[in-house]
């Protein structure tokens, strides 16, 4: 592979985007596109880049991490000219260390016009899917949520990075399950009144057939309890009323210490005395360094929101002149 380091672990998995029934992610494409090329073009490719030249470009990984986003990558080429031809991993993710993962061939103009749009992809979902890869390794025998905390228009492809890294997907929407947070509870006065609207409303509507449709036969009941008198009142509302109830939100029960330690004691309290009735999720002040111990608590999953709104992208690249590409990298250490 031409001086690039090839210590490859391959994980090699087809992970297929998870559902929504609006989304339209060829629509994201094109409108990633028409953002870069506006209306007239790329025009530096148009001043220096003969219109019937072809060249192989080659995709480099500069730093460790899970690639992510190869599907949308054969998208977005197909959707600039059908003739290029990439050839490489087929809708797979695989761990990479310093390696070269794929090409494209065609004409020099189209690959270069949909070079940032691939990358954008790819380096932003790689970013998302390595992060959570850590937090998921780490949370281990709990399992790793993100939130809806995604960029506007890109949270399928956020959750889809999430899903490659080895995470799970929490909600989608506001459409697909009920969270009854603190502002719900405020304004109706109470967990108690909050629970029973939503078991009522549910009845009524037999909104669990609907929700089959779409969200794999069953709708999940999400309670964001913040102290131990709320958890006794959704235990003691559930232990005397037939509930859809399925989940309690443990929220900032993960204290802070100042050696970058956490406090869980409260956590594992409310872990017994919950005492497997119900899942139990954990939430805030959830950090890649916190998590493992979060995860030994007994909580069933641990969300956080920082997998999709404060991850780095992966540093990749796609070089014409890979020789030369590497030559930098190294000068630079950034390969």
């Amino acid at each position: 592979m031409g001086g690039v380091e090839t210590r490859i672990s391959f994980e090699w998995m087809v992970i297929k985007p998870p559902s929504h029934p609006t989304y339209d992610l060829t629509a994201i494409i094109k409108l990633a596109l028409s953002e870069d090329v506006g209306d007239q073009g790329d025009v530096t490719c148009m001043a220096t880049i003969p219109d019937d030249m072809e060249v192989e470009a080659h995709f480099l990984a500069k730093e460790d991490g899970i690639i992510a986003g190869i599907a949308l990558t054969e998208t977005v080429f197909n959707e600039v000219d059908p003739s290029l031809k990439w050839s490489g991993p087929k809708r797979m993710e695989i761990m990479f260390i310093r390696l070269k993962f794929g090409k494209v061939h065609g004409r020099a103009h189209n690959i270069v016009i949909a070079e940032r749009v691939v990358l954008n992809f790819m380096q932003h979902m790689s970013g998302i899917a390595t992060q959570t890869k850590a937090m998921a390794d780490a949370a281990h025998p709990a399992l790793i949520l993100e939130t809806r905390k995604t960029a506007p228009g890109l949270r399928l492809v956020d959750k889809w990075a999430v899903l490659i890294g080895g995470g799970r997907n929490h909600r989608m929407g506001l459409y697909d399950m009920v969270l009854i947070k603190d502002n719900h509870i405020s304004i109706v006065g109470g967990v108690t009144n909050a629970l029973k609207s939503v078991d009522s409303y549910l009845e009524k509507r037999n909104l669990r057939m609907e929700v089959e449709v779409f969200m794999c036969a069953h709708t999940v009941i999400d309670i964001e309890t913040r102290t131990m008198e709320e958890i006794k009142d959704v235990l003691e509302y559930a232990s005397k009323t037939k509930t859809s109830l399925t989940r309690i939100m443990l929220d900032n029960m993960v204290i802070p210490l100042d050696n970058n330690d956490v406090d869980v004691s409260m956590l594992k309290e409310a872990v017994e005395l919950i005492n497997g009735k119900f899942e139990i999720e954990a939430s805030g002040n959830v950090t890649l360094e916190t998590v493992h111990e979060i995860g030994q608590s007994g909580v069933t999953y641990i969300s956080s929101g920082a997998l999709t709104h404060s991850v780095k992208a992966l540093d990749i690249s796609l070089k014409i002149d890979t020789e030369l590409a590497l030559k930098v990298g190294r000068r630079t250490k950034r390969a």
